[in-house]
């Protein structure tokens, strides 16, 4: 293992002192001169032809405009579309003509101050005319009433490596089962919000705490039918995302009430509109086959995957795709196959939630191999120790090399630190009349970015001053994880410069160069931290090329020291501050350059989760007693921050585990659109998560980092269900286990047993 200066040190994040003590400033807090309000009508009816009377709202001082469906511009997005080259089914508009769900777009008020918006809104009449409502996925397969287009199927994949029909007949068990996911909200502590404005020179500019200033840039561009080069986007502080606003919501509403009336407009959103207005990640249901032979080898699988869509296209081809693939990267077995249909129904609709896919992947998937485990008689992990993938095999389903895997690693330490074999044979003794405990494991994999599927590069424009600080020009989107400062970091090992003398900047569409992708597939410590490696290696050979051309010294006889380059079996060295300002002087060349720089390598990202719980059976509840979450992590560029990273995306997913869920009645209402309905752990909930880092340097990425922020949000959500099962001896394949379901499934059990 190698040793770094900055590289894998636990360095505090700048911003952290502000940001507990509330004094950081959020867009929210922006005030701008003749700065109008809006706020949009989201529908109250899941499917209905909308009409309004606007008179008394109008009449209202200090409302500007109500504008509706008739006042955009006719031109379809898909929100999902991140780069110009790619392209989806265009179904969404600014504002829509129809309300398609309960929190659909219709309508959006513009006044001088929110107290007016809000007051209006309350005197706008909706008449609403309406339609025959589809909900759920079985609903939706009828096709008795059609969403959108011809049929509600809107997406449909399937993907087969080896036979899995021959593996199923040469096995001696196939273990089957059936579950499903719910639809949860990310619930960011920062609601959403974009601002407009007219600059003095006419260009359109937006600031929004987004994932993707180009993509945004792309989508106000084509709408509103105005130049690239005059719509500027800026990447405002965000208050946490988690893939809620990776697609553009607000900044489209924002950059039309801006343009049309050249004052600055506030678009923003209340906490319920959040919930049922912007986008959830995507409810499934699923029903997997796994084909094991007696000595514990998987000889294949069969995934049946069926997903809610909601009301609009979006991303029900992406969030397929990317689920599907997952599959393919974690066991070695080669006959596998994948069905995948994502259908339109009148909800809202799915977008970009934490681990994209990985929830829904792992969520029934890794039950399924804990229950193959249970029949053939076999220790959970000893029997994913012997199926899961080796380093640097290859993907069966034509993707990239998985690079130096280490979960098999994640699964051994895990086991020792956690005690599993002790736990798993004897917890169960501990049960009393009224609580039962257990132990449950998970393993899982995610992506390192976008390599091999997508465009994944960036650009980076790196500038030594003469007073010896640089600074970092690339489209980072900070998201609240510390993510400027491993950056930073790893520009500093790079150049061999203190942390402290480098600004690391965050991405606006006029300043910052282009990048390919944003704040999306795990990929920005990979590519953007390669990106300023790379730009920070060229800086230093630079400095070199200074020296040589202008003292006359030789290359071979220089080396960096923390800002100053040294001169071999000399006393002489030059400050980086000195050597640039030299350049400029003797070389008619300012100290900097300029990186296209394309991603190396996507290697798995691998975790595995071990957890304790202790179960109520007379009230249902689950407390999660000890929970430890190992990860091989390639290499922590930031250890605290990495462990920060773990610790929330365990809250994250233990959510979705125990007790979060969007719930749409069969009519096609909201039931829990507010905060003391919407049910999620806090802090008293809480395990004390302990985690390991295996750290394998890969070799693919540079300084051999795999992706963290993402992928810790999937591993604690089986294995919690695993140990809930392993206690009370159910098989509760359905999330999220919350109380009812865990009563019901005792009821079942005991009638069985009767």
């Amino acid at each position: 293992m190698k040793n770094y200066k900055y590289v894998g040190k636990s360095i505090t994040r700048d911003d952290s002192l502000t940001r507990v003590t509330g004094e950081a400033k959020f867009l929210a807090d922006v005030k701008k001169q003749n700065m109008l309000y809006g706020k949009l009508i989201l529908s109250e009816r899941p499917h209905a032809e909308v009409d309004f009377d606007f008179e008394e709202a109008l009449k209202i001082d200090g409302i500007v405009a109500i504008y509706t469906y008739k006042d955009v511009p006719k031109i379809a997005y898909n929100s999902m579309e991140w780069f110009t080259g790619v392209t989806g089914k265009r179904d969404e508009y600014i504002l829509n003509e129809k309300a398609r769900y309960v929190g659909d777009r219709i309508a959006l008020v513009v006044g001088e101050t929110k107290e007016i918006v809000e007051y209006a809104i309350k005197k706008v009449k909706v008449i609403y005319t309406d339609l025959p409502v589809v909900v759920g996925i079985e609903e939706a397969k009828k096709d008795e009433h059609i969403v959108q287009s011809e049929t509600n199927l809107g997406f449909r994949k399937y993907i087969e490596t080896g036979d899995y029909e021959k593996a199923k007949s040469e096995a001696d068990f196939v273990v089957t089962d059936v579950g499903s996911t719910p639809r949860t909200h990310h619930l960011a502590i920062e609601p959403h919000i974009a601002l407009g404005e007219i600059d003095d020179y006419g260009n359109l500019v937006v600031s929004t705490p987004c994932q993707m200033v180009f993509t945004v840039q792309m989508h106000l561009a084509r709408v509103l039918e105005i130049p690239f080069s005059k719509v500027r986007v800026i990447k405002a502080n965000m208050g946490g995302s988690f893939g809620g606003k990776q697609q553009p919501i607000l900044e489209m509403t924002a950059g039309f009430a801006t343009w049309k009336l050249k004052r600055p407009v506030m678009v923003y959103m209340d906490r319920e509109q959040s919930i049922i207005g912007t986008v959830t990640r995507n409810p499934t249901k699923q029903r997997i086959e796994l084909a094991v032979k007696k000595d514990g080898t998987i000889l294949g699988r069969k995934v049946e995957v069926e997903i809610d869509g909601g009301a609009y296209d979006t991303n029900n081809s992406s969030v397929t795709n990317a689920l599907a693939k997952k599959l393919f990267r974690l066991y070695k077995f080669q006959n596998q196959k994948f069905i995948g249909e994502a259908y339109f129904t009148n909800a809202l609709f799915g977008g970009a939630a934490r681990a994209y896919g990985g929830p829904q992947a792992h969520a029934i998937t890794e039950i399924n191999i804990s229950n193959a485990a249970k029949k053939i008689g076999r220790d959970p992990c000893e029997f994913r120790l012997k199926n899961l993938i080796d380093p640097y095999d290859e993907d069966p389903a034509g993707g990239p090399n998985l690079g130096k895997a280490a979960i098999k690693e994640c699964i051994i330490e895990g086991m020792e630190a956690f005690n599993w074999k002790e736990k798993f044979n004897h917890i169960r003794e501990q049960e009393t009349e009224r609580y039962a405990y257990g132990v449950g494991v998970a393993a899982v994999t995610h992506s390192t970015g976008y390599w091999g599927t997508f465009p994944d590069f960036t650009n980076v424009e790196m500038v030594l001053s003469g007073d010896g600080t640089v600074l970092a020009k690339v489209a980072v989107h900070e998201q609240g994880c510390g993510t400027i400062t491993s950056l930073t970091q790893m520009a500093a090992e790079a150049l061999d410069l203190d942390v402290s003398k480098i600004n690391v900047t965050e991405a606006d569409t006029f300043i910052t160069p282009y990048d390919s992708a944003g704040t999306q597939a795990s990929r920005v410590t990979s590519v953007s931290g390669g990106a300023l490696k790379e730009a920070g290696e060229k800086i230093v050979e630079k400095l070199f090329d200074t020296l040589h051309r202008v003292k006359g010294l030789n290359i071979e006889d220089l080396n960096t020291d923390n800002g100053i380059v040294k001169v071999k079996n000399s006393s002489e060295e030059y400050t980086y501050g000195e050597i640039a300002m030299m350049r400029e002087k003797h070389l008619q060349d300012y100290l900097s350059v300029y990186v296209n720089h394309e991603s190396t390598g996507n290697p798995a990202s691998l975790a595995a989760c071990f957890a304790e719980v202790k179960v109520d059976k007379k009230t249902g509840f689950v407390e999660v007693t000890d929970l430890l979450s190992v990860h091989d992590i390639g290499k922590a560029i930031n250890p605290m921050l990495v462990e920060g990273q773990i610790h929330g995306g365990t809250q994250f997913i233990l959510g979705m585990a125990l007790c979060e869920e969007i719930v749409i009645d069969s009519k096609g209402y909201v039931k829990n659109a507010t905060l003391s309905k919407y049910h999620t752990l806090n802090v008293q909930d809480m395990p004390y998560v302990r985690s390991i880092l295996i750290e394998s340097e890969d070799e693919l990425t540079p300084y051999g980092v795999k992706s963290i922020g993402e992928i810790s949000a999937v591993a604690p959500g089986p294995a919690v269900i695993n140990a809930i099962n392993h206690a009370l001896g159910t098989n509760i394949t359905d999330y999220p286990a919350n109380p009812e379901r865990i009563i019901q499934s005792l009821e079942e059990l005991k009638k069985g047993e009767d």
